[in-house]
This record gives C-alpha cells, sequence and structure tokens, in this order.
C-alpha cells in the first residue's frame, strides 16, 4: 500500500512541519471552515439551523444536510438524505437503497472526503453510498466552487465531513444500533455504529483521538418484468416476393420477422405504427405488424456487508500550528443472485389462428399474442430458458492522510497534507442456462399500468405431464454456462498544499494559492468462459437433486405473470465451482484450466487488459475582496486554477480468432485553465444576492480510452450483435457555469431562497454507430452448420456534442414561533427544482451504415434530467421526541438510448417517481434515544417505457419497504 513516493512525500510534510513550528507566531487562526465548525447538534430543528448557517457562511453556492446528533444522519444512508436537498434528485431505488445522486440532473459529480478526492479502484469518483452515515458530521453539496476546490465534476462537489476529536470537549462515547426489516426479502438485518473519542490537555499541548467504527448488512430483493424490443412481421406471404424469412427465396409463412433490409432499424421514433403501415420490398407495398421478440424477468436478491473504520488524531502544542494523522477503511462484500425469467414470443413461432393476435386500437402495434413451442412444418424451434446468476463483489479502499497547518504570522497560513491511498475491486459472475420446454403462451405485453403478463397452458394431448409447471424439471435441460472474473486496482499518492495571505489593500482581504501533485495507477485484469451445450445433452433430471431451486412470490401477486419457476441454487453452484467446470469443460481432469485464450477456448486465467499511469498537476491562486457599499456589504472571490494531467496507458486484447495477444499503448494528455468569479451582495442584514461564474471539467474514464473492440451476440437471436470500443483521444468535458441566487434569513434557522443557474457543456461523450462484421469461432447453428461472420453495431465514444441545462430551484426552511403551545415545535422543509436542458445527438447516414462519422444531430433533452422535481418535509419536535414525515417526487426523463437495432423509438424514459418515508426519534432521558424509520411507504412500481407508455411499455420494478428500530446511547 505504502510506496516510495508517498515516503518522500511525508518527509517533504515532515520538514515543512518543523520549520512551520520554528517561524510560528502567537495569532488566532481565522479560516473559513472554523466559522461553521459543526460541534454537536442535537435534534431536527438544530440540524437543519446549522446547515443555514453553512449555506450563509460559505461564499460558495452551498447546501448542506447536517447529523442531528453523533450517529444519527436522518435516513438509511447518505444519497437517501439528500434528496432534500433543492436541486438534488435520485433514483435507482434498487439493492436495498438509493443509489444514483444527480446534482440539478447531473450524475457527474465528484465525491471528496474532507476535501480530500477519493476513488473506487480505476473509477474517476468514490461511491458515497459506500461510506455508512453513522461516520458522518456533515455533507456539503457545492454547486459552484472556487479556485482551491478541485474542478472534477461537472455537476458540483459532494464533500463528506467525518466526525474529529477535537469537535468535542473531553471524552465522548457513543453506540447505535438499528435492526432493519425489508418486507420483500423477509429479513431483518443489523446496522451498527460505535465512536469512541477523547481530549486531553498536557504539558506539550492539546491531544485528541477518536476511533468510528460502523457494520451495516443488507438483505434485499428487487423484481421487475421487461418487455423486450419490437420487430416488424409481415402480415401475409410478401406479394410477389417468393422470399423465406430471412429475405431468401423460398416459401414465406404469415407473421415472420421482415429482414432488416427492407427497414431502417434504431430510427427515433421507430417504424409507422399506423393502422395499415407498409413497407417497401422490392417494389411492392406489404402490411407489416410491430410486436415484441421477448417478456423475461428478473428477480434479483442479494447480501451487502459494508464496514467502515475511522481514525482521527489530532495535535495542537499551541495557538498557531495543528497536526492530523487520519486513516480511513471502507469495505463493500456483496453476492447477488439473479433468477432470469426468459419467454419468447418472437417470430420464430407460427400463428396458427388469427384470433390469438390483439392490437392497440388504430395501430400496427401487438398488445396480446398466442405462441407455441416451435412449429415442425418450417423446422423452427427456439427453446426459452431460466439464467441461473451469480455474481460477488467485493471492494477495499483505505486511505491515510497526514497534515497540519501553521500560522506563520499574523496575516500568513499555511497549511501541508500528504495523502495516500489504495483501491481493489474484484468480481467473480458464474451463471448456468436452464433451457426450457413448453406447449404454448400467452403474452400479453401490457396488462394495465405498464406491467407485461405471461400466463403459461397445458397441453391437452399429454396427460402425465404439466406443460404449465414451470417447476418441473422434466421440462429443462442444462444450457450455456458462463464463468468470469475481474480483478482492478488503483492507487494514489497526493501532496496538497494551500496558503492564505490576509491583506487589506484595495479592498482584498486574503489571497489564496496553492497546489495539488497526484501520481495515480491503475489497473484491471479480467478472465472470461463461455461454453455452449447442444439441448438435452444434459437433462435437468440428471442434475444433483441440491441444485434444484425455486424462486417464489415474484412481484409479490402483482402482475399476471408466474409467481415462480425451477431455477439452480446458486449457494450451491459457488460452493461447487470445480464440478461445474469439470461439467462444463472448463477444465480437465486434474482442475486445471482446459484451454486459453491463444487456442480460443476457456480462459480462467486472469491476464492484464489495461494498465495506465496519470500524473496531474493543479496550480491556484485565488483572492477574496469586501467592500462595504450603501445598503450593505459586498463581497466574494475571483481566481484560476490551471490543471495538467499526462495519462499514459497499455491495452491488450485478447484475439480468440487470430489465436495472439495485441497490445496498443499511448498517452492521453490533457490541460485546462479554469477560471472563477464568486460575488455575494448582503443587505438589510438578512439578505444575500449571490452571483457565480465557474468552469468545471470531467477527464475521461481510463477504460473509455481502450481502443479495442468488445463483440457481443444478441441474447434474444435478433440476428445483429453489438460491439463497442473505447477512444484513446477523448477530450475532458467543459462545463461553463452561472448562479444567480437570492436568499433571505429570518427567524432563528429559517431561510427562503431561490436560485437560477446556466450551464453550457462543450464535449459531451455520445456514441457513434456502424455497422461491422465479426466471426466467432466455432459459432455453428442448431443443425451444425457453420454461422460465419454476423452483423454488429458498433458504438464508440466522441466529443461529438454539446449541452445545455438551464433551470432555478426554491427552497424553504420554516419553524414559525408564536404557535400555541401544543403547535410549537412543526416546521417544514421544501425545495423545487424545474430543468430544461438538450443535447445533441448525432445523425448517421442510413445509406451507408459502415460510416461511423455523424451526418447531422438531432436535439433531445439531456438524459437523466426530470423536467421537475420537488420534496416537502414536514417536521415536528416536543420535548422528548421528534418526528418527520417525508415525500419526493420528481418526473419522468430520459435515461438512454436503446441499442440502435429495432423498429420501437430509440428513447428509454423512466416514468414518474416517488417516496414517502417516516421518521421518529424519543429521547429516553439525555443519553438514550430510541428511533423508527421507514421508507418506501407507498410501495411504488417503478417503470420505463420506450417514448409511449401506454403503447411501448418497456420495464416494470418493485423495490422493498423497510422499516427499521433503533437505539442511540451516547455518554
Amino acid at each position: 500500500m505504502f510506496k516510495p513516493s508517498l515516503i518522500s512525500m511525508a518527509v517533504t510534510a515532515s520538514l515543512l512541519t518543523i520549520s512551520a513550528d520554528i517561524v510560528a507566531q502567537e495569532a488566532q487562526s481565522t479560516t473559513e471552515n472554523d466559522s461553521v465548525e459543526v460541534i454537536e447538534v442535537s435534534g431536527i430543528r438544530g440540524s437543519l439551523a446549522k446547515a443555514i448557517d453553512i449555506k450563509r457562511e460559505k461564499i460558495e453556492v452551498v447546501d448542506s444536510i447536517v447529523a442531528e446528533d453523533i450517529g444519527k444522519f436522518p435516513d438509511n444512508n447518505v444519497i437517501e438524505a439528500l434528496q432534500r436537498v433543492p436541486g438534488v434528485q435520485v433514483t435507482n431505488r434498487d439493492r436495498g437503497e438509493v443509489g444514483t445522486l444527480s446534482i440539478r440532473g447531473l450524475t457527474d459529480i465528484t465525491t471528496t472526503v474532507n476535501g480530500r478526492q477519493m476513488y473506487i479502484s480505476t473509477g474517476r469518483f468514490y461511491t458515497m453510498a459506500d461510506t455508512p452515515a453513522a461516520l458522518i458530521n456533515r455533507v456539503d453539496v457545492y454547486k459552484a466552487r472556487s479556485a482551491d476546490k478541485v474542478p472534477s465534476g461537472i455537476a458540483g462537489q459532494v464533500d463528506v465531513i467525518t466526525q474529529r476529536p477535537f469537535n468535542f470537549e473531553g471524552e465522548k462515547f457513543v453506540f447505535a444500533g438499528r435492526g432493519i426489516y425489508s418486507d420483500q426479502e423477509g429479513s431483518v438485518d443489523p446496522n451498527i455504529s460505535a465512536l469512541a473519542s477523547n481530549t486531553w490537555e498536557t504539558d506539550k499541548g492539546k491531544f485528541g483521538g477518536l476511533l468510528n467504527l460502523a457494520y451495516s448488512k443488507t438483505n434485499w430483493r428487487d423484481q421487475s418484468i421487461t418487455a423486450g424490443a419490437v420487430f416488424p412481421y409481415f402480415t401475409a406471404s410478401p406479394e410477389g416476393q417468393g422470399l423465406d424469412r430471412f429475405g431468401n427465396s423460398g416459401e414465406f409463412p404469415a407473421f415472420e420477422r421482415i429482414n432488416s433490409a427492407y427497414w431502417n432499424p434504431g430510427m427515433e421514433m421507430g417504424l409507422p405504427n399506423a393502422a395499415g403501415s407498409t413497407l417497401n420490398t422490392n417494389g411492392f407495398e406489404n402490411e407489416y405488424l410491430l410486436s415484441r421478440d421477448a417478456v423475461f424477468a428478473n428477480d434479483l436478491s442479494g447480501k451487502r456487508e459494508r464496514p467502515a473504520v475511522n481514525l482521527s488524531l489530532q495535535f495542537a502544542p499551541n495557538d498557531t500550528s495543528e497536526y492530523i494523522f487520519e486513516a480511513f477503511y471502507n469495505g463493500y462484500r456483496e453476492r447477488v443472485r439473479n433468477s432470469m425469467f426468459f419467454a419468447y414470443p418472437d417470430s420464430s413461432h407460427n400463428i396458427n389462428f388469427d384470433d390469438d393476435i390483439v392490437l392497440y386500437e388504430g395501430t400496427n402495434i401487438v398488445k396480446e399474442r398466442t405462441v407455441y413451442d416451435g412449429d415442425p412444418r418450417y423446422g423452427i424451434w427456439e427453446t426459452d430458458f431460466n439464467s441461473t446468476d451469480v455474481d460477488e463483489r467485493k471492494t477495499d479502499t483505505y486511505m491515510v492522510a497526514l497534515g497540519g497547518e501553521w500560522q506563520l504570522t499574523d496575516d500568513f497560513h499555511l497549511s501541508a497534507e500528504v495523502v495516500s491511498q489504495k483501491s481493489t475491486f474484484t468480481s467473480d459472475f458464474f451463471a448456468v442456462r436452464l433451457l426450457r420446454d413448453y406447449y404454448a403462451v400467452t403474452a400479453d405485453f401490457n396488462t394495465g399500468e405498464g406491467v407485461a403478463g405471461l400466463t403459461y397452458h397445458d397441453n391437452p394431448a399429454t396427460t402425465d405431464i404439466d406443460e404449465s409447471d414451470l417447476y418441473d424439471p422434466r421440462l429443462y435441460s442444462m444450457g450455456p454456462a458462463w464463468d468470469n472474473g475481474a480483478e482492478d486496482e488503483g492507487t494514489s499518492d497526493a501532496l496538497y498544499v494551500d496558503a492564505n495571505w490576509f491583506t487589506d489593500f484595495a479592498g482584498i482581504t486574503e489571497i489564496k494559492f496553492g497546489l495539488l501533485y497526484e501520481k495515480r495507477e491503475v489497473s484491471n485484469r479480467s478472465r472470461g468462459a463461455t461454453i455452449n451445450v447442444n439441448q438435452y445433452d444434459i437433462p435437468m433430471t440428471d442434475m444433483p437433486e441440491e441444485f434444484l431451486d425455486g424462486t417464489e412470490d415474484f412481484f409479490d401477486g402483482r402482475a399476471e405473470f408466474p409467481d415462480g419457476w425451477l431455477i439452480g441454487n446458486t449457494d450451491y453452484m459457488v460452493e461447487n465451482k470445480d464440478y461445474f467446470r469439470s461439467l462444463y469443460g472448463f477444465t480437465d481432469e486434474n482442475g486445471e484450466p482446459a484451454d486459453d485464450y491463444l487456442t480460443g477456448g476457456p480462459s480462467l486465467i486472469l491476464r492484464e487488459t489495461f494498465a495506465a499511469d496519470e500524473t496531474t498537476v493543479d496550480v491556484y491562486a485565488e483572492a477574496n475582496f469586501e467592500y462595504f457599499v450603501p445598503g450593505g456589504i459586498f463581497d466574494g472571490t475571483f481566481g484560476v486554477r490551471y490543471t495538467d494531467a499526462k495519462t499514459p496507458y497499455t491495452f491488450t486484447r485478447v484475439d480468440t480468432v487470430n489465436q495472439l495477444a495485441e497490445q496498443d499503448s499511448g498517452e492521453n494528455n490533457s490541460s485546462e485553465v479554469l477560471p472563477t468569479f464568486i460575488a455575494r451582495y448582503n443587505f438589510m442584514d438578512d439578505y444575500i444576492l449571490r452571483f457565480s461564474y465557474t468552469e468545471t471539467m470531467r477527464r475521461p474514464d481510463f477504460n473509455a480510452m481502450n481502443p479495442y473492440t468488445t463483440y457481443t451476440q444478441g441474447v434474444t437471436s435478433v440476428g445483429t450483435g453489438t460491439a463497442s470500443s473505447g477512444n484513446p483521444d477523448l477530450e475532458p468535458v467543459i462545463s461553463t457555469n452561472l448562479d444567480v441566487s437570492l436568499e433571505y434569513y429570518f427567524g432563528e434557522g429559517n431561510a427562503l431562497y431561490a436560485t437560477w443557474f446556466n450551464r453550457d457543456i462543450e464535449g459531451l461523450v455520445v456514441n457513434s454507430r456502424s455497422e461491422i462484421y465479426y466471426d466467432y469461432p466455432d459459432d455453428v447453428d442448431q443443425n451444425g452448420e457453420e454461422i460465419g461472420p454476423l452483423l454488429h453495431i458498433l458504438t464508440q465514444p466522441n466529443n461529438s456534442a454539446n449541452g445545455k441545462l438551464e433551470g432555478y430551484e426554491l427552497g424553504l426552511i420554516y419553524f414559525p414561533d408564536n404557535l400555541p403551545d401544543i403547535l410549537q415545535g412543526i416546521g417544514i422543509q421544501a425545495s423545487y427544482t424545474s430543468l430544461d436542458s438538450s443535447q445533441d445527438l448525432p445523425v448517421f447516414d442510413a445509406d451507408d451504415p459502415t460510416n461511423p462519422n455523424p451526418i447531422g444531430y438531432d436535439t433531445v433533452e439531456m438524459f437523466g434530467v426530470s423536467d421537475q422535481s420537488y420534496s416537502v418535509v414536514l417536521a415536528y419536535e416536543k420535548e422528548r421526541f421528534g418526528t418527520r414525515l417525508s415525500y419526493v417526487w420528481r418526473d419522468a426523463f430520459r435515461y438512454d438510448n436503446e441499442a440502435a437495432t429495432f423498429a420501437n423509438p430509440l428513447a428509454r424514459y423512466r416514468a414518474p417517481e416517488q417516496s414517502l418515508d417516516f421518521q421518529f426519534s424519543y429521547n429516553v432521558n439525555e443519553n438514550l434515544v430510541l428511533t423508527f424509520d421507514a421508507t418506501n411507504l407507498t410501495d411504488e412500481i417503478f417503470n420505463a417505457y420506450y417514448q409511449y407508455p401506454d403503447t411501448y411499455n418497456f420495464s416494470s420494478g418493485i423495490y422493498s419497504r423497510t422499516f427499521a428500530l433503533g437505539v442511540r446511547y451516547q455518554m
């Protein structure tokens, strides 16, 4: 973990420390952080009042959340708590928690811990959800940053501030424990933390030590149903063509999929869906229907553990110097089980009766159809499957920091810090498919509220088996298997030096300047093995009985869908991997890999795929100013930050076709000058008018620079695969930001504020699109014939678009006074955000699909941006208890584009999302507090759709409600 470079920087910091003590003079430190330091805040109103104080004192545009008490944040995790901050939106409420945070619609956020930039393995950012809330003192959300802050993250910066011993006077001990019940999984999980802190006054100065421990475990279950993508189908044999279903000469049965040579996949609005729509096939107009190729369900469950440790030591030998050592560890362990149920109501199944098809009124879109398992008249057989997947992930992240602050003179303040971190991420994925036979199934692609349904039928001609019994192993045989894994590692050594010179010249009150030097090293190793087996080679009835398992109570009875099916036992799979590896030929009789990538066989050996070193040098200078003007005070800061990064990299591609490993090396360099200007006008005592102009940036992810291409065959046998490649020439994305806010502070801890903002984003990374062919080794059809090269849609990232985001946000915190005694303590926290966004998406030449260069652009809304969102919190505190009811809502938003191989509209949207949460606490005495918390009380179904929710629904999901009882003791 520790390297010579870190030792060198530590020696440098020690020399700085000694020199600073020699020249230190008696003075009082007056940094901005001191004026807003959180000491100890108790209660809902107290925490909100402290957050308001931070917002008012900061020069930048900042919103904060503060712990109500030591070890007590108001939600299960920090991201959930942040959703009540104006301009902040959350989504992806899966895996037992809210997982994705956006600031004003943008997810490109830098997360720092105590001002230090952190990373997860090879990523650019730190996963804030991985930090237990019990470790956190407060969180600051910077929407506009001065030049002394790290510039990465075009959306903003979230600074997580942990506890330190000098926050407390003398001895402090806190224990907090909660039992959290998840209704879908049906389990109760622990969430515990302990903090021990003390300070001592000695003849050598003041010393403090703090140890904070946290551990959380979550068992979760998420369930979703998805209606697949859309294809066109002839309603009869095409007039005058004599084509088969692939567009070749031969008999063409009715209701077969139309070859894509006659239509253009991936259109923004999809193929026309009016009743009677036709396609021209060699000069003839033929009617078509639009129908789904699949319906599938995922029953995901998992167990996640997060241990965390924070050690903080502070030493102040005198009034002019202070030293700190901090060690921070965050762990993540998760095993995810996915029980996938996949059905093909597709063109390879003949439809025998016209009344088997139900259309949406006035359209050619199929709402419902009944299909049968193959049609021997055309030699068509296609088997559905259940997939048993287990994904094991592990992250360990360490950070160690040593630094000091010195008041060298009355006017000069210096701070320096060396920071070292290491983060490793490992993943192991193992999956087997269970191939399934059936007699007939009715697929209703939208039974109501966007939820797809399936109903299986028993064959009346058979008496010894019920084909609708999805638990019967006689309907199954073993299918393909996958055995993949990866290891990511990232290290960082950084030196931070900051200086403050307090002056009084022409209104300039302070000059700041500083340096950040950082050296990062990242690497990835991966392995992968895939085996296809012929159907019925391994009947399910021949498998060990311990392997057979089942999914039950699927979708909580809220869908017209099978409530369970046969699946493999994931625990058995993990504990007996050697058995499955031998069964599928991944290993030989000695348990060694049967082959490796050089001969195109499965590889169980981890091999390096990329490595990169990055050296970043940032320097900044800024000046604070203050002027007394009529009516108030005009102050602020202006400055500039220069950032330079050099990133040499090496990528390795495993080429199973040409039986070799290729390697490509290069360097991605970038340098930017980022100016900032932030001003505020304090007038009439309680009003602040702010203005800011800032520029922020995001450098490309390391793996996004990979020049090699990865190929993936279509899951639903669409005849077209997908391929992806990185781009070593990617440049940083730059955002130019304007903010204007008016804030009114009144009473004790009350505030009303409004902000208008504008973001002009240059060099947005969007994907190019082109067609290429790839020949998979040993790829044969069901008759054993070699398939040959397959068409793939290739996507590659480019800085080929710009974006614009404009909007306003409103915030209110109000606890009225002078109410009747019984109503004293009632308060409201509310926020509203309105956004208007646009981005350029490239348009590609349909007549030359091999050309990856755009021929124009379409202007559409930005991904992930809701036009509107709001939150309302009703709080009530009275003597020994406090309660809070929180409601958050966000509008529908476009979250991505579908792969450009289908006939449905390209854009995918999330339906409006909402959540209702509740918190209650009761102070038994001054040391003991009891708590009760509940989330997702409205038990929402979360929906996604293609452009038109009524006819082009996509997926539906349900997540757990949680209920938690807790106790917190402090002394």
